[in-house]
């Protein structure tokens, strides 16, 4: 006898047909993003563009490009449409499928920015003080705008409302999902439940990527290695990453070499190469190039009508969604009349 594929039958009024339940599991909802706030570098590549290619299709997934949090940092309006169609490219050249997932961008689904609000009143001064973000631009004497105060609250909107269940994100990011999760539980306590509490997918594997001086790879600190810059761009990023003169193995082109090979395959290289500092380097940039080589061909090939056809389709999925979520969130406030 054949093992039933259903868990339950409803015949209708008339008798000669059935509704039929699937027993299927569904998939979980995965959201990320990334910001368009500048030049990809292998930080993105490993601590977000990576994760995500490797998992995405496990579940239901959304891929924003979040080009509202970029406003935090950038001015300049050409530039950020060019980081936005970039950042797209660099996506699908990566290795997504756009028939697989939901890639759309922050700013075509304006439920965002509305939700982001309903959390931000009701959260704390004190509270958003705490953002490792914030904290650590303003210890560097970076600007600290309105928006980088509340970058948290539309963080958690964009994650929120689409019931995301995962958000894959590096150790060092596990901050924005306690905040999230607060939202939630504050807009539930207040006005009933209506959200679901994401759980983070942290990538300890990641971890914090480093940059050629030895702290994370950042477009704000200078230290980054372009993703899908020239051959030539990219060997001079290489070649300067900061080394010690007093140990056999330079510190910082090892960790950054960990991304690529395991640390089996690095021991007998590292061994065969001690103190040779430059080799090393040329070597890194030999992995390097054998993995970005391919999808700076393919980034290439992509025009930007391309891109364009690509955001305004997930733009249209997203926004149904979000439109859907939004309604409920109006109506447990109470402004939905």
């Amino acid at each position: 006898m054949k093992k039933r594929l259903f868990t339950s039958e409803r015949m209708s009024k008339e008798g000669d047909s059935s509704l039929i339940i699937s027993n299927e599991r569904k998939k979980k909802t995965l959201f990320t993003g990334l910001q368009p706030s500048g030049a990809l570098h292998i930080g993105n590549y490993f601590g977000a563009l990576k994760p995500f290619i490797d998992t995405y299709e496990d579940f239901e997934s959304h891929l924003c490009v979040v080009d509202y949090h970029a406003l935090t940092t950038v001015r300049n309006p050409q530039v950020l449409n060019r980081n936005i169609l970039d950042i797209t490219k660099a996506y699908i050249a990566a290795g997504v499928d756009p028939e697989k997932t939901i890639l759309f961008k922050q700013s075509d689904v304006l439920q965002h920015t509305e939700l982001a609000w309903v959390f931000e009143c009701l959260v704390t001064v004190p509270f958003l003080m705490q953002a490792h973000s914030y904290k650590d631009k303003v210890a560097k004497g970076l600007e600290a705008n309105a928006g980088l105060f509340n970058y948290p609250m539309l963080m958690a909107s964009d994650i929120l409302l689409y019931d995301a269940e995962v958000v894959p994100v590096g150790s060092d990011q596990r901050q924005h999902i306690e905040y999230t999760r607060e939202a939630a539980n504050k807009f539930n306590i207040a006005f009933g439940e209506t959200f679901v509490a994401p759980q983070e997918k942290i990538l300890d594997a990641v971890g914090v990527v480093p940059g050629v001086d030895g702290q994370k790879m950042s477009k704000s600190y200078g230290n980054t290695i372009p993703l899908f810059g020239s051959e030539e761009e990219v060997k001079k990023a290489v070649m300067s990453i900061v080394t010690d003169s007093a140990g056999d193995h330079p510190e910082h082109v090892y960790a950054i070499h960990k991304l690529f090979k395991t640390d089996e395959q690095l021991a007998p290289i590292y061994e065969d190469n001690k103190g040779r500092y430059g080799d090393l380097k040329k070597i890194l940039l030999a992995d390097i190039e054998e993995v970005i080589a391919p999808m700076r061909e393919k980034f290439n090939a992509i025009s930007d009508d391309d891109v364009r056809v690509v955001l305004k389709e997930g733009g249209n999925k997203a926004r149904e969604r979000a439109q859907a979520k939004m309604e409920q969130v109006r109506t447990a406030i109470g402004v939905d009349l």
